[in-house]
């Protein structure tokens, strides 16, 4: 399998970037304006959360959070950190996946946040 490199990448990733990092498949991806970022080698890989059962891709019916008001809509700029998810973004809201579907947010599953 070839590399989905990151093109034009200057920040150097690390466990003082100031990124969120998040652990998944073994190895650790840093959150990067909606994007995971992987290093590998000389440059960085673009990587995605898989669907899997630990973070699966199905509506919950509406998921009760106390990471957010009731009638927060997660959509670029609202506060929570943009995680590519399969074939979608999901929002990382104290340490799960939420998933803006109609009226509700599904809940994506847990991940692993180590910064």
């Amino acid at each position: 399998m070839g590399c989905n490199q990151h093109e034009n990448h200057d920040h150097e990733h690390g466990p003082d970037c100031g990124h969120t990092a998040i652990r998944h498949d073994g190895h650790v991806d840093y959150l990067h304006d909606g994007h995971l970022h992987h290093p590998h080698g000389d440059h960085y890989d673009e990587h995605v959360l898989p669907v899997n059962d630990e973070n699966p891709a199905r509506c919950t019916g509406g998921h009760e959070c106390d990471g957010h008001a009731d009638d927060h809509v997660h959509g670029p700029g609202c506060g929570h950190e943009a995680v590519p998810h399969g074939d979608h973004i999901c929002y990382l809201v104290d340490g799960h996946l939420h998933y803006p579907h109609g009226d509700h947010c599904d809940h994506h599953g847990e991940v692993e946040v180590v910064s």
